[in-house]
């Protein structure tokens, strides 16, 4: 098993925490020299905060661990293609590399929806590794989204009945 797929098997077990929790199953570590610094997992439903995705929480927490909001020399790993926003973040914070796993068509802002990290007005670069785990992350993801449709129809259903 390659560095990259150990960060990311501890990524998806915290995707599957946030599946538990009722959160989109999305998991994410921030490692520097190959030592965990941060992690996070999807929380905007619980926190009622829209900015509470997995990125985000790891890298309020490796700030605060750092004492330091730029993070050079550390990896993300995620199990999700990262959004605008948590691209955006990513930058801000200068962190050197970010691996994500399965690919994001409606909002990935690396190469499905935005190419986000290739625009040179950036003043920094990140460098990017998609597709570690892609499978596992993507099945997760999946099931996740169809026992909520699941879930939905049977509440109506229900309400039909009533």
């Amino acid at each position: 098993m390659s560095n990259d797929e150990h960060w990311m098997q501890h990524a998806l077990k915290l995707a599957e925490y946030a599946e538990q929790n009722g959160e989109v199953p999305v998991g994410a570590v921030i490692v520097q020299n190959d030592k965990l610094i941060a992690e996070g997992w999807n929380q905007p439903i619980s926190s009622h905060d829209a900015t509470a995705h997995a990125e985000i929480v790891a890298l309020r927490k490796a700030g605060d661990t750092l004492s330091n909001y730029r993070l050079p020399d550390t990896t993300l790993y995620v199990t999700l293609e990262p959004c605008v926003m948590c691209i955006g973040a990513l930058i801000h914070a200068r962190v050197s590399r970010v691996v994500y796993a399965a690919t994001e068509p409606k909002t990935g802002a690396v190469e499905s929806a935005f190419k986000l990290c290739e625009s040179d007005r950036h003043n920094h670069r990140i460098e990017i590794v998609g597709g570690v785990l892609a499978q596992q992350s993507s099945e997760l993801l999946k099931r996740f989204f169809k026992r909520r449709r699941d879930d939905k129809k049977q509440l109506k259903i229900d309400n039909n009945k009533a």
